[in-house]
C-alpha cells in the first residue's frame, strides 16, 4: 500500500513517515518543505507542495490507498486568527473525493470538537487565551471530516512530547474517560500507522495520553 502522509516534514508528520516505512508502506511524504526532509529510505517519495492548493493535493494522491493529515502550525500563527486546519481539510476532502480515495486519519488535538468539554475548570481560560485560535479551527476542521463521507478517523492527541514510543499509551475512546495528559509524537505516530489498515476507530474521535 502507498500512504500520502500530509504535513509530512516535521513532528508528528515527520515521525509518522517513519513508523509508516518501518511497517512496510510505501510513503509519499508531502510538505512545503518536503525536499528539505534528511530521511531517506527506497520507499520513500518527498513530493514539495501546499494543502491548500487542490492541484497540488490532487498530485499527491496519484495512486494513493489511504491518507494520514498531520498538519501544524508554529508558535508564533498562534497569536491571529488560524484557518490552515479547515482551508486544508476542504482541499484535501474535495481532491479525496475527486480520486476515490476513500480512508482518511488525522490528527487534531484534546481540546478540538467535544473534547472541549473535557478540559479542566482550571485549564480552560490559559487554554482559550494560548490555544484557542487553533482549537477553534481544528474544531471546524473536525465537523469537515465528519460530514465528508470518507473513512475517517480522528486522533486527539494530549501534551506532545519528544521521546521513544510508549507500549501503554491510552487510546481513550469513550468520553467519560477524555482527559489530558502527555504522550509522545513517537506514540501519536504507532497510533496512526496502525489505523491505515485496522477499521476499530473508523468514524470515531478518541484521545491519545500516556
Amino acid at each position: 500500500m502507498k500512504i500520502l502522509i500530509i504535513g509530512a516534514s516535521k513532528g508528528i508528520g515527520l515521525a509518522t513517515t517513519t513508523a509508516a516505512l518501518a511497517a512496510g508502506y510505501e510513503v509519499r511524504a508531502f510538505a512545503r518543505s518536503a525536499a528539505d526532509m534528511t530521511l531517506s529510505d527506497p520507499r520513500l517519495e518527498k513530493m514539495p507542495g501546499d494543502a491548500t492548493h487542490q492541484q497540488d493535493v490532487e498530485a499527491a494522491l496519484a495512486d494513493v490507498d489511504a491518507v494520514i493529515a498531520t498538519l501544524g502550525v508554529g508558535l508564533g500563527d498562534l497569536i491571529k486568527p488560524v484557518h490552515l486546519f479547515s482551508d486544508a481539510t476542504r482541499v484535501i476532502v474535495a481532491a479525496m473525493t475527486e480520486k476515490s480515495v476513500k480512508r482518511l486519519v488525522c490528527v487534531t488535538g484534546f481540546g478540538a470538537g467535544d473534547s472541549r468539554a473535557s478540559i479542566g475548570v482550571l485549564q480552560r481560560v490559559p487554554f482559550q487565551i494560548v490555544f484557542g485560535r487553533a482549537y477553534d479551527d481544528k474544531t471546524r476542521q473536525e465537523d469537515l471530516i465528519k460530514q465528508s463521507g470518507l473513512d475517517w478517523t480522528i486522533a486527539r492527541p494530549g501534551v506532545l512530547l519528544n521521546g521513544p514510543k510508549s507500549s501503554h499509551y491510552k487510546v481513550l475512546r469513550d468520553p467519560a474517560s477524555w482527559r489530558n495528559g502527555i504522550i509522545s509524537r513517537a506514540s501519536v505516530a504507532d497510533f496512526l500507522v496502525k489505523q491505515i489498515e485496522d477499521r476499530t476507530y473508523l468514524h470515531a474521535a478518541p484521545v491519545l495520553v500516556n
